[in-house]
């Protein structure tokens, strides 16, 4: 059975850091695109970054520059490098992944979801 378990949340102050991990159990994923969604409260959930299977990555425009996402592909684990951190960043962060190589950018692109990871940013 595939997990997907984030970890990493947390409060933090505007304009601090977070890394959030994402650890994949029940299949490796290396040769498959992850990525981050978030879902702010009373919002829908959003796109922030993909990685594809030759570590090529795409932000939202909301996130470039600030975030960055990483893979571990020894440890079958992806991670979000968050830096500069604003309020409107507080969400519930979900790490996902695609049964292809290619590019994950759009919710209907994913197969599996974590179950979600907390990021409060306070001002």
């Amino acid at each position: 059975q595939v997990q997907l378990v984030e970890s990493g949340g947390g409060l933090v102050q505007a304009g601090g850091s977070l890394r959030l991990s994402c650890a994949a159990s029940g299949r490796t994923f290396n040769n498959n695109a992850m990525g981050w969604f978030r879902q702010a409260p009373g919002k829908e959930r959003e796109w922030v970054a993909g990685i594809d299977w030759s570590h090529s990555t795409a932000y939202a425009d909301s996130v470039k520059g600030r975030f960055t996402i990483s893979r571990d592909n020894a440890k079958n684990t992806v991670y979000l490098h968050m830096n500069s951190l604003k309020p409107t960043d507080t969400a519930v962060y979900y790490c996902c992944a695609r049964n292809s190589p290619y590019q994950l950018t759009r919710a209907i692109m994913v197969d599996h979801w974590g179950q979600g990871t907390r990021v409060t940013v306070s001002s």
